[in-house]
């Protein structure tokens, strides 16, 4: 295979990577009944007058499967921690005890788990769309360049193959995604 032709292809499963590496990180964010500290990864605090995440304010813990704690590095800022986790609208009723914000994580109503089934299955869809334009992509830069029928139509086929694998990988995270998510 000529060099044009494997760089193509090799950007096309860079491309393809990068879907399967967005789609995860997308995934880690639904939460799936048990407590994690990546549920807290979008809350801002008010520190020293600037908007910083909760992670470089705080130790976030989860000492069991329905608990997150919040230890701030400075109790002054326990109330902003309190207040920040309640705007960011995340369906926690954060509990201060002085020393740090306890979060206790309510299990999940089969109506809520059904809605987060539909946001995985969008974020999988998204993640195959990616995939098919990384094939697309691909198959353009295949078509301008100027070697045989044979070499560009075996390339093409090289392309499907690799963006079939992805799109069962996709499947498969899914998958686990979604069993993690109904189980009760």
């Amino acid at each position: 295979m000529n060099e044009e032709v494997t760089f193509i292809l090799d950007s096309a499963k860079e491309s393809m990577d990068g879907s399967i590496s967005h789609l995860e990180k997308a995934l880690i964010k639904i939460r799936a009944g048990k407590a994690s500290p990546v549920m807290l990864s979008t809350v801002m605090v008010e520190y020293y007058g600037s908007p910083t995440p909760l992670s470089q304010v705080s130790n976030i813990n989860t000492p069991d499967a329905r608990t997150i704690s919040v230890q701030p590095w400075e109790k002054t800022i326990l109330g902003d921690i309190e207040t920040a986790i309640m705007n960011a609208n995340l369906g926690f009723n954060p509990m201060n005890n002085g020393e740090m914000v306890i979060i206790n994580v309510p299990p999940l109503t089969e109506e809520r788990r059904i809605q987060l089934v539909k946001q995985a299955k969008g974020e999988a869809e998204d993640a195959k769309v990616s995939i098919r334009n990384a094939r697309q992509d691909a198959n353009k830069e295949l078509k301008k360049l100027e070697i045989s029928e044979d070499l560009k139509s075996n390339a093409e086929v090289d392309v499907q193959e690799l963006t079939d694998s992805y799109s069962k990988k996709v499947d498969a995270i899914l998958s686990v995604k979604e069993t993690e998510i109904m189980k009760v």
